[in-house]
């Protein structure tokens, strides 16, 4: 099993709205950056966790934990005309974008927030991809024991 990290705009999708959707299930779609793709495609696989994290809002963190519940397939937004994530260059014969789809496993009591995040980025967080600087991807690796550790801040 593999870890990960899946960012979020709150005011687009958040815990709050996942929390509420019928068996807590729902597709991630809309990735449009080719490493995070290459994630989705290559390297997530059904059973692996992710932590749902919150981003671009006022208290950045992660919010609870998902589990990857159907690997990759193509991401049909690509495809539809009008949609945000649309991508006139996409070709359903050759997809191009993909996406997975992740239930809500957990919602943490509290936002474990990047600050907390990089209180410890000296320390037991000092490999952590979304604590190194200039990161924007919407998906990155964790590893088991940054997991362990964001789990225990989590529970304390």
């Amino acid at each position: 099993m593999k870890y990960w990290l899946l960012k979020s705009e709150p005011s687009a999708f958040g815990i709050d709205d996942f929390s509420t959707m019928k068996q807590r299930k729902t597709g991630w779609d809309g990735v449009r950056n080719y490493q995070a793709r290459n994630f989705i495609r290559d390297d997530m696989k059904e059973g692996d966790q992710g932590f749902f994290y919150h981003s671009s809002c006022a208290v950045p963190g992660i919010a609870g934990i998902v589990t990857i519940v159907r690997e990759a397939y193509p991401d049909k937004t690509a495809f539809e005309r009008g949609h945000d994530h649309y991508d006139a260059d996409s070709d359903p014969t050759n997809p191009r974008w993909f996406a997975i789809d992740v239930q809500l496993e957990r919602k943490f009591s509290r936002v474990v927030t990047l600050d907390e995040l990089r209180a410890h980025a000296g320390g037991k967080l000092k490999d952590m991809v979304v604590l190194k600087r200039g990161n924007r991807l919407s998906i990155t690796p964790v590893t088991k024991s940054e997991w362990q550790f964001v789990l225990s801040l989590a529970d304390a």
